[in-house]
Parts: C-alpha cells; structure tokens; sequence
C-alpha cells in the first residue's frame, strides 16, 4: 500500500482519545482454561496490544495449559485458579481480586462467565468495591438447559455482554440471555505479525513431500465439532483430481485417533499428515496452497482470518459467523457443513483455477485489513473498559 491508502485503512488510522483521571484502569481478564483455542489467542492478540500507559491488565486462568505459559512469556502476569470445584472457585477468585482492586473483569468463555462473575458479586459482599462484569461469548456450543438456566440468571447482573458475530448474538438471544447491553466486536488479526509472515521453509523436509506437491491445511482443535472427519472423507475425490497432493492436520485434540483410523480405513495415509502441535502456525499457514475449516458450527472462526492475512484461498463451511467473513466465490469458497463431497469440489476448483485462487486470496487479504485486524478490535474493547472506568469513579465521587 501506498501513504494515500494508508490513510484510508481503518486499521493504521490514529486513535484519540480523551485522558482517565484517577490514573490507569485496573483490567483482569479471567480464562476458563489454559489450554488453546480462538478465546485464548483472542485474550492474547488483546493483552499484548493494549496501552500499558492507560491499562493494569493482568490474567486469571481456571486452569493451567500452554497459553498460560505464552501469556507469561510475553510478559503478562498469570494467576492459576486450578480449582474443578465452581464454588471454591469463586471463593478463591475473589481472595486473588480484593488486593487488585480490578475496576472490570473481563470474562472469557462459558465457565469464566459464571465463576468471574459471581467472584465479582462476592467482592462486594466482602465489602469491597464491585468491578464491572463484562463477557465475551467466544464459542457457538449449545448448552444444555442447567448451564442455559445459569447463564440467564447472571446474564442480567453483568454490565455488557461482547459477541463475536451476527450468529452469536442470535445465539445468546435464543438461549433467553436478556438484560445486559449487547456490543458486536469482531476477533481481530494482528497484521504487523501476519503481513510479513514468511511461509515455513522446513514445512516440505519435515513431514517428506515433494517440493512441487500442492499442500491443503486445516488449522483447529481436532474435536468432533471441527468438521475434521468430513474432510478425511473429501480427501480421496480431491486425490483422484490432484493425486500430487497433501492434506496437513494441524492441532491436537481428542479426535487424533479416531481420524488416523478413518485416514488408514480410507487407504489415504500416505497423503495424510497429522503434526500435532506446532508453535509456528503463522508460518505453517503461509505455506499452504489452501487452507480449509470445515466446522459444523463456528462463532466466528479465527484461523480463516488468518489464512485470509496471509493470503491464502479459504473454503470453509457455511456455518455460524463464517458468512459474515466470506463473501462466497469472492474472498473464499463457502460449502455446506458436513457434506464432503461439496469440500472436496471447492478444493479442487481452487487448486485447479490458479487466477480464481489468487483473486479470492486477494480479497480475503483486503477484507481483513478493512474490518478484521487487530487495532479495530482492542480499540473497540478499550472503549468498553473506558467507559465502565469512568462511570465507577464517577459513582465514588458521588459517595465521598
């Protein structure tokens, strides 16, 4: 881009804004787990970005996991709550929170939801000052009615409530979760990190494909809800086309086994790779000829924007908030979830029409840079934290 289209783009542009008296405000952002996954990537993208000047942001993950250890490796402090039990779970949150003072906790995820809020209520009962209670809603899972019941109990007692696509806000209202003000904020990509992404240049030797083998990748948690199993059975129509190429399963999760069956039963494990964890995703995905999500719900789906960041064609399942990224036949190709055969069509197509490939890889990239990056994102949430500080301190000097 050039300095006049630099000016243009919403995720460059400068933002202003007005002085909090009364010093920094004090933000702790509490994880259900500690494991991976889009809520955690989303806390780390937010964290790591925020103005330390105008922000005291600190973590408290109910578990331990590797985002835990990558959050404090950033320089981020980490409190572990590693307690199974909701209600001693509370209890010890609300011991860590008294001394910080916090002036909103920030909850991510189903049981952040219920353990930091009621820790929040608890502070106040302790005779401490309540911080505001604001919580995203990161994952599309249906609940079932006890967990739906809890969340319409407390739902009401929180300040504000952050979905992160058109669908999750039809799905909170669904589960009858009414009586805090509702804000879209998008997940965003932090394009500084993904702009120069090098592709891994290792990717080939690692796993023994051929240099000129085309590679088609899958980056999420192999769980059910992926959609990994409808792609191992669109692998072998994709072969029969493109017998040259690779299919690369990135993560790890409970399904490890039962795919590896299902890619052995299909007699395609030799153009099947699984590689586990890895720690340069970034770079992985830079090396794909197509990247794939084919999940039978989404909230939003992260790893599509991040393919979409590093230039990558993207089909994905027509599910959840993916549509409201993909513009279909222009910034990607979308399928119907779970219907292999469509998958594997739109795999072809993209490694068979390079031109389509490229334009849709183009779009994707702008899209991302116009709506998705990280800068809208934490600017928007900031916004948030500003105005649940402003009114608390407002409140206390009311009753001083």
């Amino acid at each position: 881009m050039g300095a006049d289209s630099d000016q243009l783009d919403p995720c460059a542009a400068p933002r202003e804004r007005r002085a909090i008296e009364g010093g920094r405000v004090r933000v702790v952002e509490v994880l259900a787990t500690g494991t991976n996954g889009g809520a955690q990537e989303h806390v780390y993208s937010l964290v790591t970005r925020m103005d330390r000047e105008r922000y005291d942001v600190r973590v408290v993950s109910l578990s331990h996991g590797s985002s835990v250890r990558r959050l404090e490796k950033a320089g981020i402090e980490v409190g572990v709550i590693d307690e199974p039990d909701d209600r001693v779970a509370v209890e010890a949150l609300a011991e860590m929170l008294a001394p910080l003072e916090p002036e909103v906790v920030h909850n991510h995820m189903y049981r952040a939801e219920v353990v930091g809020t009621k820790a929040a209520l608890h502070l106040g009962e302790m005779g401490c000052r309540r911080p505001a209670v604001i919580s995203t809603v990161h994952s599309s899972r249906v609940r079932c009615a006890d967990d739906r019941q809890t969340l319409r109990t407390l739902t009401p007692l929180m300040d504000r409530l952050i979905v992160v696509s058109w669908a999750i806000e039809q799905k909170i209202r669904e589960e009858g979760r009414f009586g805090a003000p509702v804000s879209l904020i998008y997940n965003g990509v932090d394009l500084q990190r993904y702009n120069h992404q090098q592709p891994c240049c290792t990717l080939h030797d690692d796993y023994r494909i051929p240099e000129t083998s085309p590679i088609v990748g899958v980056v999420a948690r192999l769980e059910a809800e992926k959609g990994h199993r409808t792609l191992v059975d669109a692998w072998p129509l994709v072969l029969a086309a493109h017998p040259e190429a690779w299919l690369l399963i990135v993560g790890e999760g409970s399904e490890r086994n039962a795919l590896d069956a299902q890619a052995a039963s299909l007699g395609i494990s030799g153009r099947v790779v699984f590689t586990g964890r890895r720690e340069d995703v970034p770079a992985v995905t830079a090396a794909l000829d197509v990247a794939v999500l084919p999940s039978y719900r989404e909230a939003q789906g992260l790893s599509v924007l991040e393919a979409m960041a590093l230039s990558r064609p993207v089909v994905a399942s027509n599910v959840g908030g993916i549509p409201e990224m993909i513009d279909d036949g222009v910034s990607g190709l979308l399928v119907p979830p779970g219907d292999c055969e469509a998958l594997a069509a739109a795999i072809i197509r993209l490694l068979s029409d390079h031109p389509l490939a490229d334009m849709i890889a183009k779009r994707g990239h702008d899209l991302v840079h116009n709506r998705f990056c990280i800068e809208l994102m934490t600017n928007s949430i900031e916004a948030l934290y500003d105005e649940a500080a402003v009114r608390l301190r407002a409140s206390e000097g009311v009753h001083r």
